[in-house]
């Protein structure tokens, strides 16, 4: 839908946001669980000191600086391995910031024994073949309330390297939330691991680009700006190849 500007907009939502006595708006208990006090604590013990630290031999982090650590955050980080989910709490999560990385993630990835344990862990599903406003409504509400939302751009996993080509959805959402005055910074993260398919002891590296602003409205703002969310993405994997010893081909 577009507003009258020619801006993106969703249509009025029947549901109200407000939290109710769980900490849950009813949009976002529609979806998910939100973040559990109890198994969040639980998986960043087995995440990031087991996992990580027992089969990587290091991690490095690049561009801390860039990261936000208040206001509306939206992580757009490059896919190349399932590790990528677990990276990324580790650069940016609650010991970094004070605040979770809460996902989208395909539809797909909600279901089953993995599905109950994302719904608690503050992930949110969209169905990329049939995309509904709902996603992007609690997106929306989640970067309003000041939260951290993650989103890859290119959609699933891609080992192969060549141009990084976000899907245009991103921008979409970005357009949204500033006309409704939501303020995003879109933060490029740049993932890399010693080899394509990581394999224990390689190294993986997560590099932070300068924070995007989307500029202006309608559909040429959002080619404008996902051309320039693909060019940063790029530099910072160049950053992130080149600290795991795996620098990227010349173009």
């Amino acid at each position: 839908m577009t507003s009258a500007n020619g801006s993106p907009s969703l249509p009025e939502a029947a549901e109200t946001s407000a939290p109710s006595a769980s900490g849950l708006s009813p949009r976002e208990s529609s979806q998910c669980n939100g973040v559990s006090p109890w198994l969040s604590p639980l998986a960043m013990v087995l995440t990031q000191d087991v996992a990580l630290r027992g089969f990587f031999s290091a991690v490095t982090v690049l561009g801390r600086e860039w990261l936000p650590l208040s206001g509306p955050v939206l992580l757009a980080p490059t896919h190349r391995a399932r590790w990528d989910a677990l990276l990324l709490p580790h650069a940016a999560g609650r010991r970094v910031t004070g605040r979770d990385c809460r996902f989208m993630v395909t539809i797909d990835e909600m279901v089953g024994l993995q599905g109950w344990f994302l719904h608690r862990l503050g992930c949110f599903p969209v169905d990329q073949g049939r995309p509904t406003t709902a996603s992007l409504r609690l997106a929306i509400d989640l970067l309003a309330r000041g939260q951290q939302v993650v989103v890859f751009p290119e959609g699933r996993i891609q080992r192969i390297d060549g141009p990084i080509h976000p899907h245009q959805g991103l921008a979409r959402l970005t357009q949204i939330a500033e006309g409704q005055g939501v303020p995003v910074a879109v933060v490029p993260v740049g993932i890399a691991y010693s080899r394509a398919i990581p394999r224990w002891g390689d190294q993986a590296a997560l590099c932070f680009g300068a924070p995007l602003r989307s500029a202006g409205q309608g559909r040429q703002a959002a080619r404008a700006f996902t051309l320039a969310l693909s060019e940063a993405m790029g530099s910072a994997e160049q950053a992130a190849r080149a600290a795991v010893g795996r620098p990227l081909p010349a173009p």
